[in-house]
């Protein structure tokens, strides 16, 4: 896609398990955007087969990068899903670990659907899907870019609004790879709802920008960079003074780092050990 990415943008390894990932983030901000249940129902469908083909093919057995980008437009929702590799080349394969019904459900599923890139270029499937529920006027996402994060769930969300459900769902996702109680799930969605709810403060008029590293021993949030002093606007809005606490006591760990970019907020979800 031609221009800075905008809306929702993920960038992670193409492995299968990522996948999931990937469709619960879209499907989150579809959800936020107005989108029925039926039209959810062909978005994952669609994301999920666009995703397998690019785990399956587009690296001939080695890794790389899997781009999504979603974003709002002409009354319903544009995804794009990208591979830097040699390409997707769906092929009549009854093996493979995907819908096994490749790009002519796409196509059936999609408002509109397009395929471009070529051998050795990598490939970019843009597929468009209605709302069917309105969306209100002025609304739009503001145009961002990101850095690439080696080994990691990459998210920029443009609209504070979308924070929420998306990043709800994609902590969500990872965290269940994990041997996490169900205490500990819900510690994890409390603390995430909360820094969502503070980070449109914290980044100012600034996208806001996750990374989530997914690990043996559990999963990294690390929100940033952000200007100097928003990490610790951040840290106070998890202040809980009716009961004289604080909601980072949820984490197994939480710290502040600094690049020269700007600052970090970092929380760890330990798995269970043992």
């Amino acid at each position: 896609m031609n221009g800075e990415p905008h809306g929702l943008h993920l960038k992670l390894p193409a492995k299968p398990a990522n996948v999931a990932v990937v469709r619960h983030a879209v499907a989150g901000l579809a959800e936020q955007l107005g989108m029925n249940e039926p039209s959810i129902g062909d978005l994952k469908t669609v994301v999920t087969e666009a995703c397998m083909n690019v785990v399956v093919h587009a690296y001939d057995g080695g890794t790389g990068p899997l781009e999504v980008e979603a974003f709002p437009e002409d009354e319903g929702l544009t995804v794009c899903v990208r591979d830097s590799g040699g390409g997707i080349r769906p092929r009549p394969d009854v093996e493979r670990p995907s819908l096994r019904i490749g790009m002519t459900l796409i196509a059936a599923l999609s408002q509109s659907f397009e395929i471009a890139g070529g051998l050795g270029r990598g490939t970019e499937v843009r597929m468009h899907l209605p709302l069917r529920a309105g969306q209100e006027d002025g609304k739009a996402s503001q145009e961002v870019s990101v850095p690439p994060v080696e080994e990691a769930t990459e998210v920029t969300i443009g609209r504070p609004d979308l924070a929420a459900p998306v990043l709800e769902r994609v902590v969500g996702a990872l965290a269940s790879r994990h041997p996490i109680s169900v205490d500990r799930l819900n510690d994890a969605m409390l603390l995430t709802d909360a820094v969502s709810a503070r980070a449109p403060q914290a980044f100012g008029n600034e996208h806001l920008r996750f990374a989530i590293a997914d690990g043996e021993d559990g999963i990294d949030l690390r929100i940033g960079p952000m200007p100097e002093g928003a990490s610790q606007r951040l840290l106070d809005g998890l202040a809980v003074p009716q009961v004289g606490g604080t909601l980072e006591a949820l984490a197994d760990e939480l710290r502040v780092e600094r690049d020269e970019n700007g600052e970090y907020v970092v929380v760890r979800f330990a798995a269970i050990r043992g």
